[in-house]
Order: structure tokens, then C-alpha cells, then sequence
């Protein structure tokens, strides 16, 4: 067993699905990452996954080797880079993550609150799903990060913004000339839902629906943003997401809030309580000040501007 059968494992365990991974996430062949992993499971004597026409599913076994995985890649990355900092010059570094779905907002707001560190430090960005950014946390790999809120982790956590969910349709819906909808409405529509990966999302949209009264089974399930809106317009079904997508709806897609209730989700800044980093310092007290800006401002203007 090599470092790459876990890391190729690791990848279709988060996209749920081998073709995602190989395109998104190694960049290899499909039917390569088949073999690897199909090697994989009869180098352990037992089935890792099963496949269907949604995706793979992890078996028993394949949860409990997720989490090992995990690990060991975790601690290899660690061990990569104490190896690299032991060799060269020591440097102060910020590796700062970034929600998928927010890097519009968040990355170009996390360089500029760093703008004085930029010259003298090593700045990292990188984005990723939430789950995979509290591992990436917990480990090491990350300082700070931009997230939902991971209950089953030792982190500390601060509150970013709440966002409202929103519904996602077609822009020719029949749903899209009204002026809010209801998930009443979605019954009998092609309901895009929200995978297992992005968890607190996912627990946002399937309790809202619940405290609706409304029972849906998803036509399909997604984990991000880009695919969600894809599968909206190609199969003209219709979505709940936070609002902050509506800066990425291509013309062909619309957004209607909600009427009733405004189910929200918040967006974390999350960081291990031990670090004990200056940058991180000056960075959480930097965006503690925008954030003070950012609630103050008048609707439509932007604090951000101003910084620069």
C-alpha cells in the first residue's frame, strides 16, 4: 500500500463519486482510479465502497479506514513540511482556508487584511470543503480558516455573517414569478438536495423542510455551489442554498427567498485554540475590525474598499 492509494481513496470518499474525483481532484483517468481503487480493496480484503447510480457510498469498513486515512495523510503532510522549514531559513507563515462557494468574498479579503504582512511573510490560500478544512485545521496544515461550524471538533469558532437560504430555479420556472416561495412549492419538482459532505448545510436545508412540514426526496444531491446550479439549469430543478451564491447565477438561473420563516447558515472563522502564531493574532483582530465595518456600513456599500 502506497501514500497515493490513500490519498486517491481519501478524494472519491469526499467527491462521492470516482469521476469527480479523477477530474476534479487528481486529474487522472477515470477507469485508472477505478483500478487503483478496486487494488486498494483487494490489498485489504474488503470492500471499501459501493457504487450506484448516485454516487459511492462508503461500507462500514470504509468509514473506519476514511478516518485512519486521514490521519496518516494528515501527519505525512506535517512531516513534508517540518522536513522543508527545517532546511531553509525560518519565515513566519499564515496558511489561511477558504469555504468553497466564498472564495469571491473571502480570499481577496483575507490577502488585504494582511496587505502589511505580505513582503516580510509567506501567506497561503486555499479553498476547500468544511469537514475537509477542520481536519486541515486540527492538523496543522491550516491557521485559519473560513468555515461552517464543526461540532465535533476542538476548534474555536467566531461568527462571520449568517446567510439566508434562498430557492434556485430556472429563470423561466413558473416558481421564478413569484415573489417568494414556499418548500411547499417544491413538491413535485426535481429537488436538488445537499449531499453528506457539506454536513451543517445540509442539517440547515433538511430542517428547515422538516419544521415546514414538507417531505422531499432529493432527485439528486450535490456538494457545492457550482455543481448545484449546473444541475438547476440542466435538469430545470430547483435548489435551497445560501444567498451568497447569487454572485455566481449565470443568467439562465434565479434566486427567490423564502416566505415564512428565513432559515439561515452561518459562516465561521474557526482556528486551533493553541496556536499561538503573531500573524494569526494580527489576523483575527484585523477581521474582527472589518466585520465591525462590515455590520456598520450602509446596505450596498462595500468596507472592503475602503481598507485598500
Amino acid at each position: 500500500m502506497e501514500l497515493r492509494h490513500l490519498r486517491y481513496f481519501v478524494a472519491v470518499a469526499e467527491e462521492g463519486s470516482v469521476t469527480l474525483a479523477a477530474q476534479r481532484r487528481l486529474h487522472t483517468a477515470q477507469p485508472s482510479l477505478s483500478r487503483q481503487i478496486r487494488a486498494l480493496e483487494e490489498e485489504l480484503g474488503v470492500p471499501l465502497m459501493t457504487r450506484g447510480v448516485r454516487g459511492v457510498l462508503l461500507t462500514a469498513a470504509g468509514q473506519a479506514f476514511l478516518e485512519h486515512a486521514k490521519l496518516i495523510l494528515g501527519q505525512t503532510q506535517m512531516a513534508t513540511e517540518a522536513a522543508r522549514r527545517a532546511a531553509s531559513p525560518a519565515k513566519p507563515s499564515l496558511a489561511v482556508g477558504v469555504l468553497v462557494g466564498h472564495e469571491t468574498d473571502w480570499l481577496p479579503r483575507s490577502t488585504i487584511l494582511l496587505r502589511d504582512e505580505l513582503f516580510s511573510a509567506e501567506i497561503k490560500v486555499s479553498s476547500g470543503f468544511s469537514t475537509t478544512l477542520a481536519n486541515d485545521l486540527q492538523s496543522g496544515a491550516l491557521d485559519v480558516a473560513f468555515l461552517r461550524h464543526e461540532m465535533d471538533t476542538d476548534l474555536a469558532f467566531k461568527l462571520v455573517e449568517t446567510e439566508p437560504l434562498i430557492a434556485i430555479l430556472p429563470n423561466d420556472h413558473l416558481l421564478a414569478s413569484k415573489q417568494a416561495v414556499h418548500p411547499r412549492d417544491f413538491v413535485d419538482e426535481k429537488f436538488i438536495g445537499i449531499s453528506t459532505i457539506p454536513r451543517v448545510l445540509r442539517a440547515a436545508v433538511n430542517g428547515y423542510l422538516r419544521r415546514c412540514g414538507v417531505e422531499i426526496v432529493p432527485h439528486l444531491e450535490i456538494d457545492n455551489f457550482a455543481m448545484a446550479i449546473s444541475l438547476v439549469a440542466s435538469t430545470r430543478g430547483v435548489a435551497l442554498l445560501p444567498a451568497s451564491v447569487n454572485d455566481i447565477l449565470p443568467w439562465s438561473v434565479v434566486s427567490r427567498p423564502l416566505s415564512g420563516e428565513q432559515p439561515t447558515v452561518d459562516l465561521m472563522v474557526g482556528y486551533r485554540r493553541n496556536n499561538d502564531s503573531p500573524i494569526l493574532r494580527v489576523f483575527l483582530d484585523r477581521l474582527e475590525g472589518l466585520l465591525v465595518r462590515m455590520r456598520c456600513a450602509p446596505t450596498g456599500t462595500q468596507p472592503l474598499a475602503a481598507m485598500s
